[in-house]
């Protein structure tokens, strides 16, 4: 059976994508874009090959899709600026044999404009096609959250926006088989920017905790129980418990 949609990239943000799209009865086809850390349980892997699930190195699958999810990672690199050597292999290798009317969604962790300034340009010199006339283009922040058992896929609503109205829509019907609810944004670059605020928010409260956990053990004081007393507060706060630091596969940090 063709394959419907290809997610290029199978790390810790493609994997996931592919198990919803497959759970949603979407033919999905994984393209590898290297060693990648995403990992399946045996039962898992059972569920998505049934489904009709596969895997390819071949880039000519990737022309016979109606929809390619590039989930590429974005390492930082030694200045810790973002990588972004692999969304530009994968967006060269898809350039190659996009087709008209295809919908391409970046959902890499990137900085605000990457869509419009970055890949934009890859597709369209590589395919000679125009984004927003010949083919849709948008951007959707991953919200994936490892071992969360509250929410997945299905019920955490998706950000969309793209180069154009109708590529926003265009996306917004693929994720709407996915989720329960699909949030428009008004570009790319304000889709790209959610990501940026919902990472650094998580970040600097995690940091501010921790901060306090150093505060509390010199004043000699029950972080924890000053949390559990601060949480019932029913507005204007949300806990946060310390750890060994933050970071995580999708840090756009400023």
């Amino acid at each position: 059976m063709p394959a419907d949609l290809a997610v290029i990239g199978l790390g810790h943000l493609g994997l996931p994508l592919a198990q919803a799209a497959v759970a949603a009865g979407i033919p999905t086809v994984g393209y590898k874009t290297g060693p990648e850390g995403g990992s399946l349980t045996a039962a898992e892997l059972r569920r998505m090959l049934s489904g009709g699930f596969r895997t390819t190195t071949n880039p000519a699958e990737l022309g016979r899709v109606r929809t390619a999810v590039i989930c590429a990672p974005t390492p930082r690199g030694a200045a810790g600026a973002l990588e972004l050597s692999q969304v530009e292999a994968a967006a060269r290798t898809l350039a190659a044999r996009l087709r008209p009317h295809t919908t391409v969604i970046l959902e890499s962790p990137v900085h605000p404009g990457t869509t419009e300034e970055f890949l934009r340009p890859l597709l369209e010199e590589g395919s000679g096609l125009r984004a927003g006339r010949d083919f849709h283009l948008a951007y959707s922040p991953s919200r994936v959250d490892p071992g969360n058992r509250d929410f997945g896929s299905a019920n955490t609503p998706k950000v969309i926006g793209g180069l154009t109205p109708a590529c926003t829509e265009s996306a917004a019907a693929f994720y709407g088989r996915l989720t329960d609810k699909v949030v428009r944004a008004r570009g790319p670059r304000e889709a790209e920017t959610v990501q940026l605020l919902e990472t650094n928010y998580r970040h600097v409260n995690i940091a501010l905790v921790n901060e306090m956990a150093v505060l509390c053990n010199d004043l000699g004081v029950d972080l924890w129980d000053v949390i559990r007393c601060a949480e019932t507060k029913p507005f204007g706060f949300q806990a946060f418990r310390p750890g060994p630091g933050v970071g995580g596969h999708a840090v756009p940090r400023t």
